[in-house]
């Protein structure tokens, strides 16, 4: 089965009723997991919304009213940790962790990332997003790790989009508002999809250049499951 994560990312604007609400739609829309990013001041020291995208990140202070409203929802949550003490804290309640296109780069220049040793030393499954083909990279038979095909622009064209090496991935994470692109994903053989998601594309969330609403999300989930079909 295709695993579909919902990226609720920084859309949930530090708002425990919003990201259950994100949640339980993700839930009803047929997605595997959601997923969430966890970064500190110094990863945020030029970004102009530093203090407002605080509140979003996953940290120690919010850490177990998230895992218990997941709990209570029913889906599974992960994160993407953008510093390597994060994963101190996100150990105990994870099952899988996320690297960015921007901390997979290491990879790509033969540097030694503290971020990335240490969620590969927890033995949990890893998933890199990469623009460049990871067949070019380190690691790539590492058994632990899932590579996800990703245009780093936001928001991307269908035009921006390569899948002539989607083969060399195990899946694909989304950036483009067009749901032809996750879908072709798919038909050409992607076995792991992210989505960004929001509640309302006319909403005050920073993510929403990205992101698919519930009934997109729904729309797209239903698409890839009958794609599944086909395909077996």
């Amino acid at each position: 089965m295709v695993f579909i994560t919902a990226e609720i990312g920084v859309n949930w604007n530090g708002d425990f009723k919003l990201v259950r609400q994100m949640m339980e739609d993700a839930k009803n829309s047929g997605c595997n997991a959601v997923k969430f990013q966890s970064f500190n001041e110094e990863v945020l020291k030029d970004n102009p919304l530093k203090n407002r995208l605080l509140k979003t990140a996953i940290s120690q202070e919010n850490i177990k009213e998230i895992d218990s409203i997941s709990k209570d929802v029913g889906i599974e949550w992960y994160c993407t940790p953008m510093y390597h003490q994060a994963v101190d804290f996100l150990e105990p309640f994870v099952n899988r962790y996320k690297i960015r296109n921007m901390d997979s780069e290491v990879l790509h220049k033969n540097e030694t990332s503290k971020l990335l040793d240490k969620v590969l030393d927890s033995g949990k499954e890893v998933i890199i997003s990469s623009e460049m083909n990871p067949k070019e990279l380190g690691y790539y038979e590492n058994e632990n790790i899932k590579w996800l095909y990703v245009v780093p622009k936001y928001p991307c064209e269908l035009e921006d989009i390569d899948f002539s090496m989607i083969e060399d991935y195990d899946g694909y994470s989304n950036h483009c508002l067009n749901i032809i692109a996750p879908i072709a994903a798919v038909i050409l053989g992607a076995d792991m999809i992210e989505i960004h998601t929001t509640l309302d594309k006319k909403g005050d969330y920073v993510d929403n250049s990205v992101s698919f609403e519930k009934n997109d999300l729904s729309n797209l989930v239903n698409s890839v499951r009958d794609i599944e079909r086909i395909r077996r």
